[in-house]
């Protein structure tokens, strides 16, 4: 596919980083020389110098043959005007990078006015990730799935786990029993998806899928089960933080938000008047403990510097906060942080990514089964799909026993009729039945790609 990028900040250099990837043509709009330098000198892209909004400059990159233009600078009036004008000269689909809240309020007139086909908004989709996270506190990474019925949730082992030195073939009865699947292990960065033969280790970083209240049987199995979040500390009064806050306390969740940028906490204060609101540095430990941080039951960093983070998080974490959560956009500081203990790291610009390939992905296959979401897991090494199951689709009604899928493919989870089946070598799948694919290292575009292409087979993957 051609397709334009307008702004090549964090979020707009890693799209097209990822889009590349995945085998576009790629143009990237910026009038930062450092940016396009930037993009040009590490990756395979086309750049041009100028002005999203001018008709030249879009025209210069080809907006008249472009199948997709994401405009992703840091002003939201930018990305709108871009798009309007790109689909005027002929883009065949708009997504814009839209964060006011005041403009989110509106934003089917937005839409429709402006020809804006997708809006994306990665505080607000950040922001609900750590709002998940705070509903479950066990897990370090969560993902939903067919409006809730499914949810994927990563953790660590630790030293002590019953999971430790045993195979996933030989787990104890009630383990088994559950309506949950081991999806993915992340060991060191090696990821995959284990086999029955797969021996946990402690550190190893383990993902499940599966019924929320399975999940939630085998966290208190696991011994993890933590009580319910009533109180969260927040360094960190950007944007994330207005839409956190707004998710929060209709969770009924007590806050206390600490920000030295006296107009950000002004803001806060006005917005929020039932917010405790502290002016001052998140980053003095000593402030930290005049706050009494210790009694909290959550901590959350979301201050615009991830080294910043980093630090507050590992001081919170040894004061012995239960739940810490880091805000943290450098791929290389991730693993350093997970290393360190700090399993639950949100970073924008990977949801945005997400979302994106699954609309590019969707764009390329409308005539085949219909991908609903995709959510990268292990720090990019994986993904979860879920889609759903046409008269299309290859092989239905034939058990997946008879069937051979791709290396590195699992097909999790099945949903029929809202039942929730963890799919065995008798199953098959039906037209209208909602799947959940895992795949490492595979490509995957819609339903029929987890297929070899002589289909009819002996099935591969998963934990038996």
């Amino acid at each position: 596919m051609n397709i334009i990028i307008v702004g090549s900040g964090k979020v707009g250099f890693f799209l097209a980083e990822q889009l590349v990837k995945e085998g576009h043509d790629i143009t990237v709009i910026d009038f930062e020389d450092t940016a396009l330098d930037k993009a040009y000198d590490t990756l395979d892209i086309m750049t041009i110098k100028g002005n999203g909004v001018s008709p030249a400059t879009l025209t210069e990159a080809g907006a008249e043959n472009a199948d997709l233009v994401i405009a992703a600078t840091s002003s939201d009036e930018v990305n709108m005007v871009c798009c309007l004008t790109a689909k005027q000269l002929g883009a065949k689909y708009t997504i814009a990078r839209i964060r006011t809240p005041e403009y989110t309020e509106s934003i089917v007139e937005l839409k429709k006015n402006l020809k804006i086909d997708v809006v994306i908004n990665p505080e607000s989709a950040a922001a609900a990730e750590i709002a998940r996270l705070l509903r479950f506190p066990a897990a370090a990474d969560i993902e939903t799935f067919c409006r809730g019925k499914v949810e994927l949730m990563g953790f660590v082992l630790q030293e002590g786990d019953f999971l430790i030195g045993k195979s996933l073939m030989d787990l104890p009865p009630q383990v088994k029993k559950l309506d949950l699947l081991f999806c993915v292990a992340d060991r060191n960065g090696d990821v995959c998806i284990p086999k029955g033969s797969f021996i946990p280790k402690a550190g190893d970083k383990l993902y499940i899928i599966g019924q929320p209240s399975g999940l939630d049987k085998f966290f208190r199995l696991l011994g993890r089960y933590t009580p319910k979040i009533k109180k969260v500390f927040l360094v960190g009064g950007g944007k994330i933080s207005n839409y956190l806050i707004e998710m929060l306390r209709n969770m009924n969740i007590r806050l206390k938000v600490v920000d030295k940028d006296e107009s950000k906490c002004r803001e806060i204060a006005e917005l929020f008047p039932d917010v405790i609101t502290i002016n001052g540095d998140g980053s003095d430990h000593e402030l930290l403990e005049e706050e009494n941080l210790q009694s909290y039951d959550a901590f959350v960093a979301l201050t615009g510097r991830d080294e910043d983070n980093l630090i507050i998080s590992l001081y919170a974490m040894q004061q012995g906060v239960p739940k810490t959560i880091t805000k943290c956009n450098r791929q290389n500081y991730i693993g350093i942080a997970r290393n360190m203990g700090l399993n639950s790291i949100v970073s924008a610009k990977y949801v945005v990514a997400s979302y994106v390939l699954h609309l590019v992905r969707g764009m390329q296959n409308s005539q085949g089964s219909v991908m609903n979401s995709l959510h990268r897991i292990a720090n990019g090494d994986a993904e979860a799909m879920e889609f759903k199951v046409t008269s299309s689709t290859r092989n239905t009604g034939i058990p997946l026993k008879d069937l051979r899928l791709k290396p590195d493919v699992l097909l999790a989870v099945i949903v029929r009729n809202g039942a929730i089946i963890i799919p065995e070598g008798t199953t098959s799948l039906e037209v209208d039945d909602t799947v959940i694919i895992i795949t490492s290292g595979t490509y995957i575009m819609e339903l029929n790609d987890i297929y070899l292409e002589d289909d009819i087979s002996i099935a591969t993957g998963g934990n038996s």
